[in-house]
């Protein structure tokens, strides 16, 4: 039941804006389970692609579901309880404190005067726990750094107690210890806590070598599915981010890893 409960499901679903960038019957299956790195060039769906994903935008054409019943069918809460959603930015005007901020992902559990509960506070805990951010709890939010926001904002998102993880660009903005340490933490959370996670994700490097699933986007489209090595091909990069490259082998991990190559006029400064 758990696993049925994870499951997204696009089916021949499209959506277009009004100045005319579009999705094109999507086709993609989520198992229970799966960490998916999506893949694309700016502009290329992938915001768009998440936010059909939490029913935030609704499709014009096709459907997607999560569990089986379509989002088209469930309330706003219901989806909340089911899919945590962490934003490329969030920002919060107000002087909340970690824990308040952490606080606002038990809403959807939130039974209307009542106020949270105990366990609602334990969830918080445990969330606040398992990113590493329990000694910053009394800590104003808009004080951290960005590496220190971003975790403050994953606890949120886990304190909803998710089946799946939806993530828009999580190491962007990010130094590289702290993307390596999101991007180990979406793995522990998938390997230990059994939560499903898609990501979109702007470093095809890192991507590689944390996500077994990868999709690309091209104009809308799905233009590749697959593992790293399937996915992660000089022509396939070449074609589809019009950059020279060349694939090689991470030296202790067996993933492919790109090397930009400059023009010729950039290589004698």
């Amino acid at each position: 039941m758990l696993s049925e409960l994870n499951n997204l499901l696009f089916q021949d679903a499209s959506f277009s804006y009004a100045n005319g960038f579009a999705l094109h019957h999507i086709n993609l299956f989520v198992p229970y389970g799966q960490m998916v790195g999506l893949l694309g060039s700016n502009g290329s769906g992938k915001t768009t692609l998440l936010r059909l994903a939490t029913g935030v935008l609704t499709p014009a054409e096709g459907d997607v579901s999560v569990g089986g019943v379509s989002l088209k069918k469930l309330l706003r809460r219901a989806v909340a309880q089911r899919i945590a959603v962490v934003p490329q930015q969030f920002n919060i005007p107000f002087a909340y404190t970690v824990e308040e901020v952490v606080l606002l992902g038990r809403t959807p559990f939130v039974r209307g005067l009542a106020g949270e509960s105990k366990r609602d506070r334990q969830m918080v805990s445990n969330a606040l726990e398992l990113t590493g951010m329990i000694g910053f709890r009394n800590r104003y939010f808009n004080d951290l750094s960005g590496g220190e926001r971003q975790k403050a904002v994953l606890a949120m998102a886990l304190a909803q107690e998710p089946t799946l993880l939806l993530l828009d660009e999580p190491t962007s903005h990010l130094d590289i210890s702290h993307q390596v340490e999101i991007l180990e933490l979406l793995r522990k959370l998938n390997r230990e806590k059994k939560v499903t996670v898609v990501a979109a994700m702007h470093d095809l490097n890192l991507a590689a070598l944390y996500f077994e699933r990868l999709v690309l986007l091209n104009h809308g489209l799905v233009f590749a599915d697959g593992s790293p090595d399937e996915v992660i091909t000089k022509e396939i990069i070449q074609q589809v981010f019009s950059a020279t490259v060349e694939v090689t082998r991470h030296p202790k991990v067996p993933v492919p890893q790109i090397v930009l190559l400059l023009p010729d006029s950039k290589l004698n400064r």
